[in-house]
């Protein structure tokens, strides 16, 4: 907004009027976007593609944080095997039409046309071999070559809705479009810009919002497993994890605070302290006779010596040590 000091510093008008400010007529534009991550650069340059007259909205001085700080700063950009049943949805058929309107395949030849190198991790997984930047760089400019404009440090204070238009009030001015999209993100992660915003705009404007809970997240221990997390911090190891009768394969990693790592990631999206849920892992190392459960059945093993003996030669010598002294052994 342009104030009257600001006037009143060239001459235009006199000092005793530079407490006042002077209106900026409304930014009109055909789609306005709240958030500028991944998703909402995206959506910005596909209708940017169709025609439209596009603005993104960002509160944070950057945009695409948590792009870059994804798969450990190679951002992991998509799947080789993607299907609708790997979502968690209340409504299962919307992403059976979101992905055929636009595919893994779709995307990874966008990548190709950026000239970025990747490659497969685990699981069909797909990372940069560089950076993570490389991905936001070409977003940024699929935005930039569409003629799309992003407004960094934009606070929004204001979402009306009147004769098929949108009206936001924001930090920068007042917007009106004939489209708004909230791409502003779940509750993770406030450090890097997350808010409860969309689900007050939902609500704001009598949509269901369904309870929320934590998914993708690490998991921490308050009671007597979290000391031998502390003790292992920094480890990896392969298990299979259960909850719910859902099971997934690959790397744990013990931190302070309890169990990170891609296995523990996923499992967390099925566990729920609402219904009392239960998490068995297993150690993937263990012989094909039966695998370990870490916590509630590991007791009797230890009471067998040829056990206690394949634990030590199969597991690293710190992760056998506290296993064995989580259940009275100290061999």
């Amino acid at each position: 907004m342009v104030t009257a000091s600001v006037l009143s510093s060239l001459g235009y008008i006199s000092t005793a009027f530079t407490e006042l400010e002077i209106p900026v007529a409304d930014q009109h534009v055909d789609v306005l976007i709240l958030g500028g991550g991944a998703a909402g650069l995206f959506c910005a340059l596909t209708a940017a593609h169709r025609g439209r007259k596009v603005v993104v909205l960002d509160s944070s001085n950057k945009v695409g944080k948590k792009i870059l700080m994804s798969g450990g700063g190679r951002c992991n950009f998509t799947n080789l095997d993607i299907q609708p049943e790997n979502y968690l949805s209340a409504n299962p058929h919307f992403m059976k039409s979101a992905l055929k309107s636009y595919t893994q395949w779709d995307f990874i030849e966008l990548v190709e046309k950026h000239g970025i190198a990747y490659h497969e991790k685990t699981l069909g997984q797909l990372f940069c071999n560089d950076s993570s930047k490389q991905i936001l760089n070409m977003l940024l400019s699929e935005c930039d070559d569409s003629g799309v404009l992003i407004k960094t440090q934009c606070e929004v204070q204001a979402v009306k809705a009147a004769d098929h238009r949108f009206t936001v009030r924001t930090s920068q001015g007042r917007f009106v479009a004939e489209s708004l999209v909230i791409a502003t993100g779940g509750l993770s992660i406030p450090t890097m810009g997350s808010s409860g915003f969309g689900y007050e705009i939902a609500e704001q404007f009598g949509l269901e919002v369904l309870p929320r809970s934590a998914a993708l997240v690490p998991l921490t221990f308050s009671d007597s497993l979290k000391p031998v997390c502390e003790r292992l911090s920094g480890l990896s190891v392969d298990v299979t994890m259960t909850c719910h009768g859902v099971t997934f394969r690959e790397g744990m990693l013990f931190t302070h605070r309890g169990l990170s790592g891609p296995v523990s990631l996923q499992i967390s999206s099925y566990w729920s302290p609402v219904f009392r849920s239960t998490l068995t892992s297993f150690l993937r190392s263990m012989p094909p006779i039966g695998f370990w459960k870490v916590r509630r059945s590991m007791e009797k093993y230890f009471s067998d010596q040829s056990l206690q003996s394949d634990c030590r030669k199969r597991l690293s010598a710190s992760l056998s040590f506290c296993i064995g002294l989580m259940f009275g052994r100290d061999r």
